[in-house]
């Protein structure tokens, strides 16, 4: 039995219903948490990942990130906030990630 991930989510849709813009905005903020592997190709954070949630980019942020680092976490609602975006709090964030499809590296967050 799969067992819904305790996330936040924050989507790229802006509180008066308009679509954020770049459209790749969520990698972007992804990679600000993220590091470069020995191949010097960017890796994401383990608590931190872009998807598409119903046609509408999103990040998953897994709600064990405050306690891991606060400081990232902190970024990350602040940009939120301060481009008055969506965010789904952990509570309200389990069906949006339940009906959606993952691919396997936000399996892997979902289910850490």
């Amino acid at each position: 039995m799969h067992q819904t991930p305790e996330l936040f989510v924050i989507q790229g849709i802006m509180k008066n219903g308009r679509t954020f813009r770049p459209s790749d905005w969520a990698e972007r903020l992804c990679g600000v948490l993220g590091s470069f592997d020995a191949d010097e190709r960017l890796r994401y954070a383990d608590d931190v990942q872009p998807t598409l949630i119903d046609g509408v980019r999103c990040v998953l942020i897994s709600a064990q990130l405050p306690s891991i680092n606060p400081v990232g976490f902190r970024f990350l609602m602040d940009f939120a906030r301060d481009n008055d975006l969506r965010v789904l709090l952990p509570e309200n964030a389990r069906n949006a990630v339940a009906t959606s499809v993952l691919t396997a590296s936000e399996q892997s967050l979902a289910t850490a």
